[in-house]
């Protein structure tokens, strides 16, 4: 493994250099199938309603998958890399994030926070904020089957409504109403003061700076609106059937895919005083080999391996990037979609070790004498089934 990150880290300028070629019109034309087709699936679905009730099925698992294209664009966007003019990802980047119903904006500042520091688990754990062995024990039992509930399939779309559709309404109104308390109570104290003084001296934790705020203000303004419009347009029953449906299944399955970008058996999850930044894109995160039609929906994204060695490579790149270095990437732990539910279950940061492990084997680390003594008595079941079919 030593070898090959240190051959990726001696080619990873040239890399970069013959990759990170943006086109604006290759971005704009994946920007005009992708809504062009969300405009065709809702014209449908209203058409639809009322004579042929049992289109509405796949035209929200149609409607999710292209949700799920909708954010992968926009996270584009927030790398700067689906445009070459800063201004075109900009534009299109807020017009994304608020039909995927997130602030692209403060989404991309998180995200590129993740970038930075991938793989070094101290910094950044992965949307469900892995736990490490020491706080898994923590836990009471019922706290225990709770969290590896979150990290399941079964939990996906819950989780996914949340992280798409409850979550960026809540701190922005949350947050807004604390903004006004103590904006409120400052003009009051402090009534000689600027405006912008007293907004200044405001501080929370669901934004940094003012300018994430006004992202944040504007992208729930323009997603309201735009819910007001399809709600005249569609109605309001068949528009919320819909949309929370859709937003479910896109959001659950877009963490459950960046889940397992990072989440597999024993994933590279290091300390900061260990860690290594491409030892990161290539040991701590996957190549997640998907069908070509499921590729096309995720943008790429599979090919996460190369989106960590330089996220300033667009999608429209990766694949041909893969093909002419396959054999610096022999050592990416390659994922089917078969592999996905036995990756959702490295849930743990081992610490000591460096590395995720799954809650069997954490158990196996507690109960030593009982896992040796299991694993005594698997020969002998695996053989009696034989002998007796033999006699």
């Amino acid at each position: 493994m030593a070898s090959s990150i240190e051959r990726v880290r001696e080619n990873r300028r040239i890399i970069v250099y013959e990759h990170a070629n943006s086109s604006n019109l290759k971005g704009l034309s994946q920007i005009i199938t992708t809504f062009g087709a969300l405009a065709l699936l809702w014209w449908a679905a209203a058409s639809s309603q009322h004579s042929f009730e049992w289109l509405l099925i796949p035209i929200i698992v149609l409607i999710s998958l292209f949700t799920l294209r909708v954010f992968a664009l926009m996270h584009e966007c927030g790398h700067g890399s689906l445009f070459r003019t800063r201004r075109l990802n900009r534009i299109f980047g807020f017009l994304l994030g608020v039909t995927a119903g997130m602030p692209q904006y403060v989404w991309s500042q998180h995200h590129n926070y993740h970038h930075t520091h991938n793989g070094n688990w101290e910094k950044y754990r992965g949307p469900y904020t892995t736990l490490s062995v020491d706080e898994y024990a923590a836990l009471s039992a019922t706290q225990q089957r709770l969290y590896r509930w979150k990290c399941s399939m079964v939990g996906a779309p819950i989780a996914g409504f949340i992280y798409l559709v409850f979550n960026p309404r809540f701190t922005w109104v949350t947050g807004s109403m604390q903004f006004l308390q103590h904006f409120v109570r400052n003009m009051i104290a402090h009534p000689g003061e600027s405006m912008r003084a007293h907004a200044a001296g405001f501080k929370t934790r669901y934004w940094k700076t003012l300018k994430e705020y006004r992202h944040m203000s504007w992208n729930n303004v323009a997603l309201i609106a735009g819910a007001a419009l399809m709600c005249y347009a569609v109605g309001i029953a068949l528009f919320f059937k819909i949309y929370v449906l859709s937003m479910a299944f896109a959001g659950g399955a877009g963490i459950v895919l960046f889940t397992v970008q990072h989440n597999f058996k024993h994933s590279y999850a290091s300390d900061g005083k260990h860690w290594d930044y491409d030892a990161g894109a290539i040991a701590g995160t996957s190549f997640l080999m998907l069908p070509a039609w499921l590729n096309w929906f995720t943008v790429n994204i599979g090919y996460h391996h190369i989106h960590h060695l330089s996220a300033r490579i667009p999608n429209y790149c990766l694949l041909r990037c893969h093909d002419e270095y396959v054999d610096l990437f022999c050592d990416v732990n390659r994922l089917t979609l078969t592999d996905v539910p036995s990756s959702l279950k490295y849930i743990l940061w081992d610490t000591r070790a460096r590395q995720l492990i799954s809650v069997a084997e954490y158990r196996q680390q507690i109960h030593p004498a009982h896992s040796a003594a299991l694993k005594s008595l698997r020969p002998e079941k695996a053989w009696q089934p034989t002998d007796r079919s033999a006699g």
